[in-house]
């Protein structure tokens, strides 16, 4: 029979592992984003979003990048719960991080329209109209924006309530707890100008999102660290 000691000790063990699956959410989509605008035939970052990746004969790895990226930011929720127990973000982290990966989950089952020339063979210029599924797609994509963005700003809190508490092994969070706030601030601009319509909107959004969400995946990193030699 499993003893309660032996118990929490597995499940503190597989609660770091867990939340190391949000932390590669970040560079996995990051790079198959990238390779991919290097390589599909009439795809143009500063006109199209990364979503439309998910269309033509090679949608499928968009479609997978969005799966397997929801389902490792899932699965770091629910280590989350126990890692970050105690202090400023041990409710709305684990939350946020699940809404992030229900959002790209809803992006990868419903899918954006073709338009402005990609696929190829897709007549040139902005759509007009947004068939339901597109909807879909947006609310998903939006629902991961906005929990992204709060994220940062919960996370930056936390760090910043440990170094105003002056515990020396959090002595160097408070850079953390600004570049936190910074990351942000940046993809909330970058957001809001694609949602504007601004030229290069769409490269916008993508930095945005890159540099929001690795911050997230470095942030969550510290924490997982500071978990395995019981400091939160």
């Amino acid at each position: 029979m499993m003893t309660v000691s032996t118990s929490t000790a597995l499940t503190s063990t597989a609660a770091p592992r867990l939340l190391a699956a949000a932390v590669l959410a970040a560079p996995v989509f990051t790079v198959a984003a990238v390779v991919q605008t290097a390589t599909r035939d009439g795809y143009d970052i500063t006109r199209h979003p990364i979503s439309m990746l998910a269309l033509g004969d090679l949608g499928w790895v968009q479609t997978t990048s969005f799966v397997v990226t929801g389902l490792l930011s899932v699965a770091g929720a629910i280590g989350a719960r126990r890692v970050l127990q105690g202090g400023r973000g041990r409710t709305w982290g684990p939350i946020l991080l699940a809404l992030i990966g229900v959002g790209l989950l809803i992006a990868a089952v419903f899918r954006m329209d073709a338009s402005d020339g990609f696929p190829l063979g897709t007549p040139a210029g902005r759509l007009t109209t947004m068939s339901g599924h597109m909807i879909l797609h947006n609310v998903g994509g939006s629902l991961s924006f906005f929990s992204m963005i709060a994220l940062c700003f919960v996370l930056a809190a936390r760090f910043g309530s440990a170094g105003q508490a002056g515990q020396t092994a959090q002595a160097g969070q408070r850079g953390w707890a600004v570049s936190g706030r910074v990351a942000g601030v940046l993809f909330a601009l970058g957001l809001g100008w694609a949602m504007t319509g601004g030229q290069g909107g769409a490269l916008t959004l993508f930095l945005g999102v890159a540099v929001a969400w690795n911050w997230i995946a470095a942030a969550l990193t510290v924490l997982q660290r500071g978990a395995g030699r019981g400091v939160r």
